[in-house]
């Protein structure tokens, strides 16, 4: 069956594609623009990629499958309702895709994609599909024999509703996205209540407000600041890892800074004893997860130490900044400068007060313009609401020879930083600006 894919350069359907030519199907696909990720799929997955869209890349395809950004007057969702071809989105597809494996699903406001590609590294017989690029296997996908599928579930659609999960881990519950759910508070938590309802084993951090309220369900429980502990940061090989002792199971090392990432491969651990894996294999295996791309992501360790990271929450960006700060402070290193590129404007304007506060302890931070994601512009007085810190506003950032330059909307540098520690936070192009390639 030839599956065409409208919006293929995503890293959420881009692991779907990937995930079905492993399964034998034909796929090919059309972006915006190229990308690392087309480039792949086009390399190694022998998919057919069209760039920009057009409507004749459709012919041939039995089913079509188009990411949430894509809207019906798209030439090729046009074309493929013309042919009748079914049309299916991310989120309908999941029902087919995943409707013969064993699934372990991996939801919650933060750390789900490190979660998933922990428990991805534990279970290393699996199939796994994950939302970020996995440092262990170098994609968000991985092949393997059986049914089993470790899935990164995702609740700004709802799409986690048609996981079918055999096990669920739930890291936490905020409320985002909440522009899907139309800002009903009820309809957001009645969504992970359907999900928790779905799995057969569920495995949940105790001590976020909304999960500890579902103790009617038969659950797996962590208690993180009880249950965790012996909490310290080193450096092996000169790489950051976390050491931590988990109940009466002993200790564990995983690779990245800061008490969130001991939870996360904490509630990992669990579901892994849960489905039966050897304590020691657990351990072991442990040690293989390697990060993943674009989350405490060290991509310059010179004169100047350069952190890519996708945090775009005030929950994501504090929890990093603290292991940030912990690696500073192992390196030597008493600065710490931050550039962050705001994402989407409504999560700006729900989270203001937040994104203020969890930047404390920075030499110096510079703002970008707000990455729109499609949403209409917004006025927000970024400036304004930032006084408290040495601030630039700036246009865009460059790497070039090791040093890192604030750029103004002339290309002019402002700020030129060649020693201390920079981390950039966002989820749009920042990545590519902060590694020199845009």
């Amino acid at each position: 069956m030839h599956i065409h894919f409208i919006g293929i350069g995503g890293i959420g359907l881009s692991a779907l594609a990937k995930f079905l030519v492993n399964s034998g199907y034909k796929i090919s696909g059309s972006d915006i623009s190229k990308s690392e990720i087309t480039d792949d799929l086009a390399l190694n997955y022998g998919a057919h990629i069209t760039i920009p869209h057009h409507k004749d890349s459709v012919d041939g395809a039995d089913i079509v499958i188009y990411s949430a950004v894509i809207r019906p007057n798209n030439p090729e969702y046009k074309r493929a309702k013309e042919l009748g071809l079914k049309l299916l989105s991310r989120k309908e597809a999941l029902k087919f895709i995943l409707k013969d494996s064993i699934v372990y699903a991996v939801a919650g406001a933060h750390g789900k994609s490190t979660t998933s590609a922990i428990l991805s590294s534990i279970m290393q017989d699996t199939n796994a599909l994950i939302g970020a690029i996995s440092k262990e296997f170098g994609s968000n996908v991985r092949s393997a024999d059986g049914k089993e599928v470790v899935f990164e579930a995702d609740e700004s659609d709802a799409s986690f509703l048609n996981t079918h999960p055999h096990l669920a881990i739930v890291t936490n519950v905020e409320p985002e996205h909440m522009e899907y759910y139309e800002y009903d508070e009820e309809r957001f938590y009645g969504a992970y209540r359907s999900f928790l309802e779905l799995a057969t084993i569920r495995v949940l951090n105790g001590e976020d407000e909304y999960l500890k309220a579902q103790d009617d369900l038969d659950s797996i429980y962590l208690y993180p600041s009880k249950e965790i502990s012996s909490v310290e940061y080193v450096l092996i090989d000169s790489k950051p890892y976390t050491k931590f002792q988990l109940r009466s199971y002993g200790e564990f090392r995983v690779y990245g800074l800061g008490f969130h990432m001991a939870l996360d491969a904490s509630l990992a651990i669990l579901a892994a004893l849960k489905l039966g894996l050897e304590l020691e294999c657990i351990r072991d295996n442990l040690l293989k997860y390697r990060g993943i791309k674009k989350r405490f992501d060290v991509i310059q360790s010179s004169d100047l130490v350069v952190i890519d990271d996708y945090g775009h929450h005030p929950t994501e960006i504090k929890a990093t900044l603290s292991g940030i700060f912990e690696y500073a402070k192992l390196l030597g290193i008493d600065r710490v400068y931050a550039i962050w590129q705001p994402h989407k404007y409504s999560r700006t304007i729900d989270n203001l007060q937040g994104f203020v506060e969890c930047f404390e302890g920075v030499e110096e931070l510079t703002i970008l313009p707000i990455w729109a994601a499609g949403e209409v512009k917004v006025n927000i007085d970024l400036k304004g609401a930032f006084s408290r810190y040495t601030l630039k506003m700036a246009e865009k950032v460059s790497k070039k020879d090791g040093v890192v330059k604030i750029l103004n909307d002339k290309s002019e540098s402002i700020k030129s930083y060649r020693s201390g520690l920079v981390v950039a936070f966002g989820a749009g192009d920042i990545t590519y600006q902060i590694r020199g390639e845009k």
